[in-house]
């Protein structure tokens, strides 16, 4: 993972990154200001600190969440409202934790903006870069403004949560002692990581790319272009890291830890077979992944087996025992203090959401 962007963050930033906002000019009204109107113009759908969300921004965030699947486009008004005011409070979210950034003078630089732009441009060319940029309908500024928010509250997460975590030896040793029964392994264990690619709409790919299949025919081509990029050499880490689509693995370079045989065979026995057949360090070809009730593909994998574990006790002294906890711990107290944290600074933040105050009005008869 680039020095700018740490593992452990990524998936915090992108749960209060949505789609990409558009730079407005602040608008205040005399309510905030002065404490003396609480009118505000109908293009806005709420304001944090007095900084306004607008409606068009709403919009834009709202049409990514739904995605191109037809089905989608037409949901009943309830339904619509719902969506819309989750899509809202993530954005209030977002705009509380950046206002938090800017006063601790965390703002990510234009030159630490620049330097990400260019890592992400890297595997292109310049014609791929800008079709990739036009099929996502986004400019460079629009690009710039998401690196820049990503940045920004890695910054604060680094500086408020990061920090004050810290994991023992100790610590671990006694996670291993009260759990020593979970490291005895009934079965063979399968240490796998993996590239996803799916057709599913989704506003949080989770990679450095940003990269995101929108149709089954994208979903194809992507993990064909993979696949020849690992025949071909590149590193499968490096290449999860920037393309896989799974939000919960590609930070990791597609790391997925230990999987046991009998829970592989029972979620896919065809995939099972594939990965059971692996020596270590080799992938497996493309792979569907079928959804059980349609039997159809609805994305497409390729697995790298990292080491097979015989049945056994494995013991505090094993390396990969350690840092499973130690992870595990990690990311059990990073969580906890990223929720909170959250709470914290959202209780201070003054919030006046209209759009929720609109729908009530027009849905309480």
């Amino acid at each position: 993972m680039p020095t700018l962007l740490t593992d452990t963050d990524r998936s915090f930033t992108m749960q209060y990154l949505r789609q990409i906002s558009f730079p407005v000019a602040l608008i205040l009204c005399a309510g905030v200001v002065a404490g003396c109107n609480r009118g505000h113009s109908a293009d806005v759908v709420a304001t944090v600190n007095g900084h306004a969300i607008m409606r068009t921004e709403l919009d834009k965030a709202y049409q990514a969440q739904l995605g191109d699947a037809p089905q989608q486009r037409h949901l009943p008004q309830e339904q619509a409202d719902s969506l819309r005011l989750n899509v809202l409070h993530g954005m209030i979210d977002n705009e509380i934790v950046l206002q938090r950034a800017a006063k601790m003078n965390l703002t990510a630089t234009n030159e630490e903006v620049d330097a990400k732009l260019n890592e992400m441009k890297a595997p292109f060319t310049e014609d791929q870069f800008q079709e990739r940029l036009k099929a996502s309908n986004q400019t460079v500024d629009d690009l710039k403004h998401l690196i820049r928010q990503t940045l920004t509250i890695n910054k604060l997460i680094n500086k408020e949560i990061n920090s004050k975590i810290t994991v023992t030896d100790a610590d671990v040793a006694n996670y291993y002692n009260q759990n020593k029964a979970g490291f005895n392994l009934i079965e063979t264990q399968y240490h796998l990581a993996q590239i996803l690619v799916t057709d599913q709409p989704s506003t949080q790919p989770g990679n450095l790319q940003n990269s995101k299949a929108a149709n089954d025919t994208e979903a194809k081509r992507k993990i064909q272009a993979l696949k020849n990029r690992l025949d071909s050499g590149e590193d499968f880490g490096t290449l999860a890291m920037n393309f896989s689509e799974d939000p919960e693995t590609a930070p990791n370079g597609g790391d997925k830890g230990f999987v046991g045989e009998s829970q592989m065979q029972h979620a896919d026995p065809a995939i099972s077979n594939s990965i059971t057949k692996l020596k270590a360090s080799e992938v497996t070809d493309i792979l569907p992944i079928i959804d059980p009730q349609t039997k159809k593909p609805v994305g497409y994998a390729i697995y790298k087996l990292l080491s097979r574990d015989p049945p056994g006790q494995r013991d505090l002294n094993d390396p990969r025992v350690q840092q499973a906890i130690r992870q595990q711990l990690q990311q059990g107290r990073s969580q906890l203090l990223k929720a909170a944290y959250l709470e914290m600074v959202h209780n201070q933040a003054k919030v006046e959401n209209f759009l929720a105050d609109e729908i009530f009005k027009n849905d309480a008869h």
